[in-house]
This record gives structure tokens, sequence and C-alpha cells, in this order.
């Protein structure tokens, strides 16, 4: 079964007959929708509310924020001092001063270099977020997106020229063009902290959503995407590769067993497929279904390694965003693996499964509300009325007559 896209997605947005107003944009852990059915807009009439809510999704990014975003704007440098190459420090790293001998209070500068820092897992350090290309680039990645699929709702040239120069200004052009790499990407900070590490390349997982917005764009011939500005994000796409599969960097992203593996397969198929190397796509995402994801779901339906973080319900949404993700990479190119099982059995409905039986508590719920979705547009049997009673794969679908957020219906 082909994955979900936007025809689907639309159709959907009347989850069990209640549709909500267009919601305020929400940026989700991430998302691959192939071109074919988006071009073919054999849209529903029911979907115009949801077809609204994507195109103010994108005129909202599109005149919100920094756009267009870059790497070149932040104003703290990368060890490097080169503006060109992209920085973040590490989320939930926090600095102590009490061994330094300093007589002085130190300045925030001084704290960045001199003091030891540590991790402190889950609890994110404020000031991680005063040099922000991972912000930057989230933003660019989601605006890309949401216009691309504007452009193939209503086919306007505003939505298409904003994603040819968001791309352009963050991939291409000289002024502002990122360097290929994530060398300087989640800095620990403090005396032995000024090199990026594995964890930074996480930084970039929604290269999916570029990938997706250029592949809608290519196949459906926008002007505005010209053959010059894809071969240059082409040839800056190969080099970023290189340096993802071959630096220890990316090695080492590429070997966690958590989320953090997950979502490294994520971009390297996408980027694959972007440069039209389907079979190197389909090796990437074999070598994960039959390595990491053999371990990551317990015979219970349980994610073990996410469930002993410190927000283990956001963790199994997160990694069940990069484990459907893949799911759908796969499809695109021809590979199922929608029902491959872990060792213990179990697939990516059982960590679903397991995740809706559990209560948010403090976290959000709504994590959960995109994976769901998608567990039964999978699953959906051909003339099934959608709110008849669940299939027993999606027994934890939000009965009917209770409202599920519109954007919920989009992932």
């Amino acid at each position: 079964m082909k994955t979900s896209t936007l025809r689907t997605l639309l159709l959907e947005t009347l989850f069990c007959t209640l549709l909500l107003p267009v919601h305020s944009f929400t940026s989700y852990a991430n998302d691959f929708v192939g071109p074919d059915d988006v071009l073919s807009k054999s849209f529903n009439k029911t979907t115009l509310e949801a077809q609204a809510t994507i195109v103010a999704w994108a005129d909202d990014l599109a005149a919100n924020g920094g756009s267009p975003w870059t790497v070149t704007s932040k104003t703290i440098m990368p060890p490097s001092q080169d503006k060109h190459d992209y920085v973040s420090w590490a989320p939930y790293s926090w600095p102590n001063c009490t061994g330094v001998g300093n007589t002085t209070e130190l300045t925030p500068e001084q704290i960045w270099v001199t003091c030891p820092y540590y991790t402190r897992d889950g609890l994110f350090n404020p000031d991680a977020r005063l040099v922000n290309d991972v912000g930057a680039f989230g933003n660019m990645s989601d605006a890309v997106f949401y216009n691309a699929l504007a452009w193939a709702i209503n086919g306007s040239s505003v939505y298409s020229a904003n994603v040819a120069q968001y791309i352009q200004t963050w991939f291409v052009d000289p002024d502002t063009a990122m360097n290929p790499n994530l060398n300087f990407a989640q800095m620990a900070r403090g005396p032995n902290g000024q090199v990026g590490q594995h964890t930074g390349v996480l930084d970039l997982k929604c290269m999916t959503k570029v990938v997706s917005a250029v592949l809608i764009l290519r196949q459906g011939k926008a002007v505005e995407w010209t053959s010059e500005l894809d071969t240059q994000l082409t040839n800056w796409t190969n080099s970023y590769m290189t340096w993802l599969e071959t630096s220890s960097l990316g090695k080492g992203e590429e070997a966690a067993a958590n989320n953090h593996g997950t979502f490294f397969y994520n971009q390297l198929a996408a980027l694959q497929i972007l440069v039209g190397d389907n079979n190197g796509a389909k090796d990437t995402l074999e070598k994960y279904f039959t390595t990491q994801y053999k371990k990551q779901i317990a015979a219970n339906g349980d994610q073990p390694l996410e469930t002993a973080r410190t927000r283990p319900y956001h963790y199994r949404a997160y990694n069940l965003a990069a484990m459907i993700t893949n799911a759908k990479l796969g499809a695109y190119i021809g590979y199922d693996v929608w029902n491959l099982t872990t060792d213990a059995g179990t697939n990516i409905k059982s960590a679903l499964d397991y995740a809706m039986t559990l209560p948010a508590g403090s976290e959000l719920a709504s994590e959960l509300y995109p994976k769901h979705s998608r567990c039964w547009l999978r699953v959906r049997r051909p003339g099934r009325h959608l709110c008849q009673v669940p299939p027993p794969e999606c027994r934890h679908v939000v009965p009917c007559g209770r409202a599920v957020p519109v954007e919920s219906a989009f992932l």
C-alpha cells in the first residue's frame, strides 16, 4: 500500500465528522509526503477547510519569523570563525563553575568556554537558543514543506517561489549558504566541548520535509524550480551525504540505538531519494529495519530506550514519528515495511497501540495525535466508513464523536 499522501490526508481531515477551524501552526517532529497523489489534486470537497489550513500555515510561515532563514544570521560565531558553519549548543548541557577559580563574576561568554558542562537529561538550558541555527533550520524546513503543499493545492506561484527562495538562501547562495557539515552541532561547551557531538546530526532530521517539497516542485514542473537550482542543491546534498556517511559524528549517530539512530536513517534515505539514488535509499532503510529497529520495540509494545528517558511520553512519540517516516520513505520507493517485526515479534503499530494506553501525565498528549492518524490511514480497510468501530490494529483511536485536532490529519 502506498504511503499516505496529501490527497488521503485531506480526506481524513473530517476524522469522525468533527472539523475544527483553521489552527495556529504546529511543527511536527518529521514527515514525508510523496509527490504523486499530491499533484493529482483529486481532493474531495469535504477537505476545503483542511486545504485552507495548509495554505494558512504556508502564509503564516512566509510572513513570520526570520524568512528567508540562513545560518549566517547568527550573532555568535562557531569555533571555526566561519559564519557559514552550522552551530548549535547541546540543549540539556549545563555549566558547573564551582571549581574554575574565578575571583570575579564570569560573563556568559567566559562561562561558555571556561566552565565544565554536564548533561541534565530532559532539562532544557534556555541559553542554548542564544545561537539558534537549529530553530532557523526547523522553521525553514516547515516553510518549504507547507509552501510546496500550498502550491500543489492552488497552483499559485507565490508558494513555489517561496520554496525556491528559502532553499536558495539556506543551501546555495554564496553569501548565506550553510557549509555541508555539522561539525559544530550540539556542542557541549566548556573547555573540552568546543566541537560538535554526534547527537547534533539530529538537528537536520527534517531534511525529509525539504525533500518532500523538492520532489513536489520537481515533479510538478514548477517554473520557479529551475534546473540550475536543482543541480546546485543536488551538489550540496552529495557533499553533505559524504560528510554524513564518513565523519566520526555521522557514524556515531548512525550507530545510535534509540531515536537518534532512527532519525539518522530518515535523513540519509530522504537525501538519497533527492539525488535519485533509490537503490541506496532502500539499502539504508533495510539497514535500519534489520538493525536498530529489531531491538526498539518490546513484546508489550513499549520502547524501552525511550521509556528510560526523563520525558518518556515525548520520546516514545518522537521515535514513533521517525519510525513512521522511515516506513513512508520505504513505501515511496516500493519497500513495504509496515508489518516488519522486531526480535520481540512486534511492529510499528504495536508501539503505537502501547503508547496510546499510557497517560501523558505532565507531558502533552497531543504529541501522539499525528501518529494515531497515520496508523488509521494505513490500516483502514477499503470501503470501511471512517467512523465505524476502529479495526483491532487501531483500537487506540479516539472514538467517534470526540474531536481530534485538524492538524493531526496532516501527517
